[in-house]
């Protein structure tokens, strides 16, 4: 199964923009005496334009693929979908205001942007040991909470939410020195990215989080300056972080879901039978590229083990820890004065 992984991503990361067959067309005229019929033209596809920072074969990107492929199909070649990996639509943001502004396009985005455009309580969603599993946060996609949530997204920041349960990746955390219970945590230096929840996500456990870009990381661990990072096991991997430090914990602080979203007024331009194939075909790619992607993490797991990583596995008792630890995340006032009363406990029960 693996080698057919490898083999599926190496063809896709070939053949990811390569174009399809064009289509002909031919006019036929009437001649018969007293006739002018004429063909009507066949309507052109409705294109959206999705794009996204990952590269081509990339887990994401054969989603991305297959979603191209079964909205065509639904569709009967009505829909069409053109692919733009490796930033080649610009940034998120860029996407987002694009799609904001009518146009045709798709990204993926999660709740830590949602609450920049204006619906903080989806932030939450973010924060350090809120899901114990991916089902945890599919069943919370699912709820009620987050149909709300998903109306207010609509109507204060004009997008539209296609299709939710697509992993990104765990999130874990690759450090110089052993970590394997709280303590350990104390004082350690770990680079995040430059957001409030993920730096207080790490404050509330003992570290000391340090944001930075993420091509600073390597020389900066080399140099001592920090002692380790967080993110997906990909991203960890092919930065090469693996040469400058060598202690994997597997600790899971984020399950990292992303969506497919896109703006209000494309949404509902479009007949109830076009969203229903827009939103099946991407919930089917959705599940395909889940698939792939825990394939992919297990791979890379045994590329960590021969490269000399020791990979820890939490303990119960760890990781009692650290639910613990996080609870103080849930009660600061830098999001606790933004969020709704007992937004916690309300996302709690709904993911029950």
């Amino acid at each position: 199964m693996l080698k057919q992984t490898l083999t599926v991503m190496a063809a896709a990361f070939a053949f990811a923009l390569a174009g399809c067959g064009g289509e002909s067309s031919t006019t036929a005229s009437n001649a018969s005496s007293g006739s002018n019929a004429a063909t009507a033209p066949a309507a052109d596809p409705i294109v959206l334009r999705v794009g996204y920072e990952n590269h081509p074969g990339e887990p994401f990107d054969l989603g991305c693929q297959k979603w191209q492929e079964l909205l065509e199909q639904k569709s009967g070649g009505t829909m069409k979908i053109e692919l733009y990996p490796s930033s080649q639509l610009g940034s998120k943001d860029d996407i987002m205001d694009m799609m904001v502004a009518g146009e045709p396009v798709s990204t993926l985005t999660d709740g830590a942007f949602y609450a920049d455009r204006g619906v903080p309580d989806m932030g939450i969603v973010f924060g350090p040991f809120l899901f114990d599993s991916w089902e945890q946060a599919f069943k919370l996609n699912a709820s009620p909470w987050y149909q709300e949530q998903a109306k207010k997204l609509e109507e204060v920041a004009h997008i539209h939410i296609v299709s939710t349960d697509w992993r990104y990746g765990a999130r874990h955390t690759l450090t110089t020195k052993p970590v394997t219970k709280l303590e350990d945590f104390a004082g350690l230096k770990v680079r995040v990215p430059t957001n409030v929840i993920q730096v207080k996500g790490f404050e509330v456990l003992g570290a000391t989080p340090t944001p930075m870009a993420l091509g600073e990381v390597y020389t900066s661990i080399q140099q001592g300056t920090i002692d380790g990072v967080e993110n997906p096991l990909a991203v960890l991997y092919n930065g090469k972080f693996q040469e400058v430090a060598k202690y994997l914990l597997l600790d899971g602080h984020v399950y990292n879901v992303t969506n497919l979203v896109v703006g209000v007024d494309f949404w509902n331009s479009l007949t109830p039978e076009q969203q229903k194939w827009l939103k099946e075909s991407c919930d089917e790619a959705g599940a395909y590229q889940n698939q792939i992607q825990e394939q992919v993490e297990q791979e890379l797991l045994k590329k960590f083990a021969d490269e000399g990583i020791t990979i820890t596995e939490p303990s119960p008792e760890f990781k009692a820890q650290l639910k613990e630890a996080a609870a103080k995340f849930y009660t600061l006032p830098e999001f606790t004065e933004t969020w709704s009363p007992n937004l916690y406990e309300t996302v709690q029960a709904n993911m029950k």
